[in-house]
């Protein structure tokens, strides 16, 4: 399959059809792939939806290649994004339904919630991520936004296979104090479930599902436990972003990729 850049649009979703678009691939990637649950009515048009989705702008890839006959098939990437002044005036942040958001909330800092994030499985290890990280790098820098998080999840609910990766996280990228992030009681998973002596770096990333390693290499951190998510069959970190503790050189790889269209 060709992945040429041309090939591609990034943009924000503004049609009925392109929301309807990513609805129908946030079903295919999170229910169907991962084992989500879903309501009868989302399996009847398979497409997942909640009612955070209209506080939310929709961050699409459209494929652009022939041969496509549905339109809605055009949407093969998806990132949804919330600002804080969408979450106040709205129905609040997706996030704390999983964790106390109170650092954020009382930063004062413009911040920005990222989730929902899928590519269709034919345009994976591509350049398809790649564009979808330069349109989030525009949005980003065009807002001035100064934090980002989001829930990023590890597929499965039992930690015993990912325990080593979750001590990792614990052990070397837990979220400075003002900024730390905790899970709510009641599906709060300590993280820490390994000493650090015995913790193997190497192992432990290549547990860390590729989404969460890019975080981590813009200098993301992770918040206060880990929350296990019945419902989406996943067990869930909660990764923050501060663009002002960023690297020079991540800085730089924002302010290269901000072309993302409106």
């Amino acid at each position: 399959m060709s992945s040429k850049p041309n090939n591609y649009h990034v943009k924000i979703a503004e049609t009925e059809e392109e929301l309807l678009g990513a609805r129908r691939l946030r079903y295919r990637v999170f229910v169907e792939e991962m084992g989500a649950s879903a309501r009868p009515e989302e399996h009847a048009l398979r497409q997942e939806w909640d009612e955070f989705d209209p506080y939310f702008d929709h961050l699409i890839l459209l494929s652009r290649e022939d041969g496509i006959e549905d339109p809605l098939d055009r949407v093969v990437g998806v990132y949804r994004l919330m600002r804080d002044d969408a979450a106040r005036e709205g129905i609040g942040f997706y996030g704390a339904g999983e964790y106390d958001l109170s650092p954020i909330l009382t930063s004062g800092r413009k911040a920005l919630e990222l989730g929902r994030s899928c590519v269709a499985l034919a345009h994976r290890g591509g350049l398809g991520m790649h564009l979808l990280w330069n349109g989030l790098a525009g949005y980003v820098l065009d807002r001035n936004i100064e934090i980002l998080f989001g829930v990023a999840s590890f597929h499965g609910t039992d930690p015993a296979p990912i325990a080593e990766a979750l001590a990792y996280l614990h052990h070397t990228r837990l979220a400075p104090p003002e900024l730390r992030v905790r899970a709510l009681e009641g599906h709060y998973l300590d993280m820490n479930l390994l000493p650090a002596a015995e913790v193997d770096a190497t192992r432990a990333s290549q547990q860390i599902p590729p989404l969460i390693r890019s975080y981590l290499r813009l200098g993301g951190f992770v918040g206060d436990g880990a929350f296990v998510d019945h419902d989406f069959n996943t067990i869930d970190v909660c990764v923050v972003m501060d663009t002002v503790r960023m690297t020079e050189s991540h800085r730089r790889f924002y302010e290269r990729n901000r072309s993302v269209a409106r």
